[in-house]
């Protein structure tokens, strides 16, 4: 995984803007959304230690997840956006793809 810099991930997240996307989202601890579709209209990304990402969604919705720190596009082409503590553990999630996750 890469350290967020937050023109890199911007870049990263506009390839899905105006796209039919799968969205999986984790809160540590306790809380995740698996395979919700939504259309993204716009992607912001604000930060500098830790990061936090939102998504304008086509229905007027919004997806907003804090306390990011790294980020990777996997093999399968999922962009996959993680925070990590200070001692290396998980602690937010935010994954993207065009197509659904395993169940």
């Amino acid at each position: 995984m890469h350290t967020i810099q937050g023109f890199e991930l911007q870049a990263a997240l506009r390839l899905y803007e105006g796209q039919n996307t799968y969205l999986h989202i984790e809160a540590i601890p306790g809380c995740f959304v698996r395979n919700v579709q939504a259309t993204i209209t716009k992607c912001h990304v604000a930060g500098s230690k830790t990061y936090r990402v939102a998504l304008q969604l086509s229905d007027g919705g919004w997806v907003r997840v804090e306390g990011l720190t790294h980020w990777v596009t996997d093999e399968q082409g999922r962009l996959i956006i993680a925070g990590h503590d200070e001692l290396g553990r998980l602690t937010s999630g935010l994954e993207l793809s065009l197509e659904s996750f395993p169940a």
